[in-house]
């Protein structure tokens, strides 16, 4: 793969952000409720908006950043969220990257990458625990190019369980490829290309990405544009706050969202948060050079949903389980569960294995409990895949979300996946829960024709059918 940024779009600037950042500093509690009322209107926030409510530093409008994001999270999503497992393929890398447990020169961890067979063990594994959705993870190494990547794709659609059936649709994350190689994860069935940019700030980038071809700044900012003209039109970003100032990240998150919007009519699908956590091998990872506590990190999180209403926000294990719970009530759409990151872990009766995984895990909680304990707080779980295999996606998606297109349709199909997976996989505590709570779903639907028709889709699925959607 040849690496050429002769045509890249240059689209951080450093000093806008910067002008951004200063321009906002100790903003006065009448412009925050200001930028506030415009955030509840669910059109999203400019840069400089944006810079207002990280820069305040009053508590009681600090927690009404949380309530304003609570609203507007539900007000679009309503009570639904979306679960996923993670599914390292392989930790072989040539990058070395400083706060990454897989970078090239660790030593001391042990390097995998799985056969097909033992592929197909790991994805039968999920399988048989409820899992519908799988991200796949892979380090970046010269002998593993796109074509073995959607060859491993595809050996995960084709492995179906005698118990519970299929995967149904598999997300990647991986090093950046060439439009090319998009092209081949595209016409395998890729459902969002996930790539991380880490750190927007060109200096820090350069400082903690040593070596390989994560180091060229411009091919990795430019992944979601190639990614886009090869037809993968749901692609998702992030950065790894931990880094550098998360002011700055923020607002460059924001550029990149903007600039795919300008260029391609539509934003990330998903954006990603993850602070850093400690990894074998990598000592900046157990002191990040901008460590962020549970309040402004929570902060971040609730102000992401202000700005970009309409994404996606993906909640990782990396944080512990009562944190999670903080941060679904402020925005957050999606959650990995049962989560283990590293090759061969599902089938690995010992899972915490420093010595093979990427990070630590802080929620290390089965599926099952994630989602009797979702149902606790009153939110419903999705394994809905409709949008993707009907060609609702990227533009088109966006355009009907912004219509109430999720309350309409993602509301009912996940209360038919919720039932299936009850029906299937959960223990005998969670499905009684669980069935409770589809009643009680079914009873806040006001339009009686609506009701009766989700009703008796649930009633076909109790009865034995399977993958009902509207």
């Amino acid at each position: 793969m040849k690496i050429d940024t002769t045509n890249a779009h240059d689209f951080i600037n450093d000093a806008e952000i910067w002008a951004e950042i200063e321009r906002a500093e100790a903003p006065a509690p009448e412009l925050v409720r200001d930028v506030l009322a415009k955030a509840r209107e669910r059109k999203g926030l400019s840069r400089f908006e944006t810079a207002v409510l990280l820069q305040n530093t009053a508590p009681e409008l600090d927690d009404e950043i949380f309530s304003a994001a609570h609203d507007v999270k539900n007000g679009i999503y309503g009570n639904r969220l979306v679960l996923f497992a993670p599914l390292y393929v392989t930790n072989e890398c040539f990058n070395r990257c400083a706060y990454c447990g897989f970078k090239a020169d660790n030593g001391d961890l042990d390097r995998r990458t799985l056969t097909d067979e033992q592929l197909a063990s790991e994805v039968r594994v999920l399988e048989d625990l409820g899992q519908k959705r799988l991200l796949l993870v892979y380090g970046e190494h010269p002998k593993l190019g796109a074509k073995w990547m959607a060859h491993t794709m595809q050996v995960v659609y084709d492995t179906i369980s005698e118990k519970s059936g299929e995967i149904r649709r598999v997300n990647v994350n991986c090093a950046p490829l060439d439009v090319e190689g998009f092209r081949e994860l595209q016409q395998t069935g890729i459902g969002t290309y996930q790539c991380f940019q880490e750190t927007y700030h060109r200096e820090t980038y350069k400082k903690v990405h040593l070596s390989g071809h994560k180091a060229n700044y411009l091919w990795r900012l430019n992944a979601l544009h190639r990614a886009q003209e090869a037809g993968i039109d749901d692609v998702a970003m992030g950065a790894l706050f931990g880094l550098y100032d998360p002011r700055f990240e923020m607002l460059a998150l924001l550029t990149h969202a903007a600039e795919l919007e300008k260029e391609y009519g539509v934003g990330p699908h998903t954006i990603s948060f993850p602070r850093m956590e400690p990894a074998l091998g990598a000592d900046m990872s157990y002191n990040p050079p901008y460590a962020i506590n549970k309040h402004d990190f929570k902060k971040i999180v609730a102000i992401l949903r202000l700005a970009v209403p309409y994404t996606g926000l993906i909640l990782t294990t990396r944080e512990t389980a009562e944190y999670r719970k903080e941060l679904i009530n402020v925005g957050v759409s999606q959650i990995s569960a049962g989560s283990r990151t590293y090759p061969g872990a599902y089938t690995d009766p010992e899972y915490d294995r420093p010595d093979v995984q990427q990070f630590c895990v802080g929620d290390s909680r089965s599926l099952d409990e994630v989602v009797r304990d979702v149902v606790s707080q009153g939110y419903l779980p999705s394994w809905c895949t409709a949008c993707y295999r009907l060609g609702r996606t990227g533009e088109h998606f966006m355009e009907l979300a912004k219509k109430g297109f999720i309350q309409k349709f993602c509301h009912p199909n996940a209360l038919l996946t919720f039932d299936e997976y009850l029906n299937d996989y959960a223990s005998p505590e969670t499905r009684e829960v669980g069935k409770k709570f589809i009643q009680t779903e079914l009873a806040k639907i006001e339009d009686e024709k609506r009701r009766s028709t989700i009703t008796k889709r649930v009633v076909r699925i109790d009865e034995g059918e399977r993958d009902l959607y509207f």
